[in-house]
């Protein structure tokens, strides 16, 4: 049987986003975890199809979402996000021994419930006419993966607690143009997207803060320096800040937003 992070590791590496999907939410608790296991790093990661076809964001046509394409676009971009999700939460799985069982645990429910965000957002697309693949997208999410992919406590600043924790901040503006063109639908996966991701941010936030304390590390200054060091993106308003605060950010942390 294999372990809990090789599983993790055959998600990452499967082509076929649906593939992906499926073994992402038959990861679960009873395996056995693996965690001291040194896994050596092959090639084809991470695993993804041959479209969408990858651009500079720069180079993403802005389309109105008045328009049917350009509702299925939005769609669309959101799918991608929660495809690259499923990467992150398997990558971090599999890539990082010697953490307690529960860090794995944690991160396979996040891949599960990622899984669960594509499927809802791929069926979406197929209502609006289109598929996974039928627009461009970009590769910024899994830079950042790149970027830290030998140092956890990065990995953990820059990719829940920076990347990831955007998308709160980004949610209630994406909903309110669902619901102005009125796309009911559209908006209640939005609901239960930024439900889950909150959890999902909150993981994030829980273990980097539980690894700056073992390291006798400041929280908030070593952010600063690992943002600097990988180049992480500016944050910028406006912030959701009820949804920052349920994923446990601090007040500290808060009143630097600005």
């Amino acid at each position: 049987m294999h372990t809990l992070r090789e599983r993790s590791l055959a998600v990452l590496l499967a082509n076929d986003p649906w593939q992906k999907a499926a073994l992402a939410r038959e990861l679960g608790a009873v395996d056995d975890v693996g965690a001291a296991l040194e896994i050596p790093e092959p090639a084809g990661i991470p695993g993804r199809p041959a479209r969408p076809a990858l651009v500079p964001h720069t180079e993403l046509k802005q389309r109105s979402v008045k328009t049917p394409e350009g509702l299925a676009a939005l769609m669309h971009a959101l799918a991608h996000i929660e495809f690259n999700a499923i990467n992150l939460a398997v990558d971090i799985t599999w890539r990082f021994p010697g953490m307690p069982d529960q860090f794995y645990l944690d991160w396979t429910k996040v891949a599960r419930e990622e899984a669960y965000h594509f499927g809802l957002l791929s069926g979406r697309l197929v209502e609006l006419g289109h598929a996974y693949g039928d627009f461009p997208a970009h590769d910024a999410l899994w830079t950042m993966a790149g970027k830290t992919r030998h140092d956890l406590l990065a990995r953990l600043a820059l990719v829940p607690r920076t990347l990831e924790a955007r998308g709160l901040d980004a949610s209630p503006a994406i909903r309110n143009k669902l619901v102005s063109v009125g796309d009911r639908r559209g908006a209640e996966i939005l609901d239960i997207i930024l439900r889950d991701e909150i959890g999902h941010v909150a993981i994030g936030n829980r273990w980097y803060g539980q690894l700056c304390a073992q390291r006798g590390l400041d929280p908030v200054a070593t952010y600063d320096a690992l943002a600097a060091e990988h180049a992480a993106p500016r944050l910028r308003g406006p912030f959701n800040l009820e949804a920052r605060r349920a994923a446990g950010f601090s007040e500290q942390e808060l009143l630097r937003l600005g």
